[in-house]
């Protein structure tokens, strides 16, 4: 029996999307009682479902409010800044409902600020808080090798430590509320360069009429590999741009960059021409695809045109 799953506890988690629901299943499966909803009701009957066939305890919550009355720790992980105040402060919303003692981990990625406010209002109610937003993509969430960023206090972390080890591999305390918020918008603006500047690479390539797959194969063998580009390179040289992690929500991160390093007295030159190309392709995109579907502007550049 693992240490979770002798010391289980009540969950609650909010936001069943690419990565919520392999979370809250492994949550499920290593022994915690989870109690899940996500706004899209039926998400939330289907990890039950897949729960209970696993053996594991997964409850569904009619409101953010239910899910977040009987934890322990509520985990959030929504898509932008407006859904998090949508099920915090909502109508049936998860704040008025947690308990005082108890422990909110917001995973969603949003701004220092929104973390900030949401760590204040935690406090009025005697409840901790820590913005931890996370990295790793969906393979992350499935195999529980997420790494978490985390901004708030040593002793919150201590506390729900056992949790983070069932959903992630590594964990960085990196200041006070809001710093894992500020880490993470500067790590996907990193991110998103670099796709983009690999995209911009291979238009080089082929419009000097050079098979795409030959600059890989020299990337994979020099200091311009890395991680990243051994998984998202070959997406791009095929044009399959099934979302591990959508361009919708690294469009969404880059504007919150953005608007932190305006906060901060900060241009960032690159940044900004990136996200303009990232708004570019998101407005011309007729399906929801992964982020390194910004190589579909350099395609379009290399091709002579921007019709879609």
């Amino acid at each position: 029996m693992t240490q979770a799953a002798a010391t289980g506890k009540k969950v609650g988690f909010i936001g069943l999307g690419l990565m919520g629901r392999p979370m809250a299943l492994n949550l499920a499966k290593a022994g915690h009682d989870v109690t899940v909803w996500n706004r899209t009701a039926s998400r939330a009957e289907a990890v039950a479902a897949e729960g209970a066939k696993l053996g594991a305890t997964v409850r569904v919550a009619k409101t953010p409010g239910e899910a977040a009355a009987a934890a322990e720790v509520l985990f959030t992980i929504v898509s932008d800044p407006p859904a998090v105040e949508s099920v915090l402060w909502g109508a049936g919303g998860a704040l008025a409902a947690l308990k005082k003692g108890s422990v909110l981990v917001d995973s969603s990625t949003v701004s220092p600020a929104l973390a900030r406010k949401s760590a204040a209002a935690c406090a009025e109610r005697g409840v901790e808080y820590l913005d931890a937003p996370v990295t790793g993509g969906t393979w992350g969430a499935e195999q529980g090798n997420l790494v978490f960023m985390i901004g708030g206090d040593a002793a919150t972390l201590v506390r729900v430590e056992p949790l983070l080890g069932v959903l992630g591999k590594k964990w960085f305390l990196l200041g006070p509320h809001g710093a894992g918020q500020s880490v993470k918008l500067a790590m996907n603006l990193l991110l998103a360069l670099e796709v983009d500047a690999m995209a911009e690479a291979l238009a080089i390539v082929t419009s000097a009429g050079i098979e795409g797959g030959r600059l890989v194969e020299v990337m994979q063998s020099s200091m311009a590999r890395s991680p990243l580009l051994d998984i998202k390179a070959p997406m791009i040289v095929a044009r399959e741009y099934k979302a591990s992690f959508p361009l919708r929500l690294m469009h969404k991160d880059m504007t919150l960059a953005m608007e932190l390093a305006k906060q901060l007295g900060l241009k960032l030159p690159a940044g900004e021409a990136s996200r303009e190309t990232y708004d570019a392709v998101l407005r011309a995109s007729k399906d929801d695809p992964d982020f390194s579907a910004v190589a579909r502007y350099w395609e379009k550049k290399s091709a002579g045109t921007m019709a879609t």
